[in-house]
């Protein structure tokens, strides 16, 4: 298995941008689908982008769509959320989490234990 440590959440104003990193321990990296997810407070954790092993495939939630970029590089054993014109509601811990399934596969073999952020409006 691998372990998993987000960072780079923090506090931005509305419309500004931030860089969540996953990164991942073990020599295996490149087996595993990646998934972001995140949970505001009072919600339930929703889905927010997955890459597939070799980073050709992607997949995002609608509300995300065409503002957040996921990316890989499997040389640094890393997956990049690129967050652009935040909003309010994107005020969350976001969680990544690594599976050897297909982009969807809802059983997951480690999660991050999260990094906050937040927007301000």
């Amino acid at each position: 298995q691998v372990q998993l440590v987000e960072s780079g959440g923090g506090l931005v104003q509305a419309g500004g941008s931030l860089r969540l990193s996953c990164a991942a321990s073990g020599r295996t990296f490149s087996r595993y689908t990646i998934t972001w997810f995140r949970r505001a407070p009072g919600k339930e954790r929703e889905f927010v982008a997955a890459i597939t092993t070799d980073g050709l495939s992607t997949s995002y939630a609608n509300s995300v769509k065409a503002r957040f970029t996921i990316s890989r590089d499997n040389a640094k054993n890393t997956v990049w959320l690129l967050m652009n014109s935040l909003k309010a509601e994107d005020t969350a811990v976001y969680y990544c989490a690594a599976n050897q399934g297909p982009i969807g596969y809802r059983v997951y073999d480690s999660w991050g234990l999260g990094t906050q952020v937040a927007v301000s409006s």
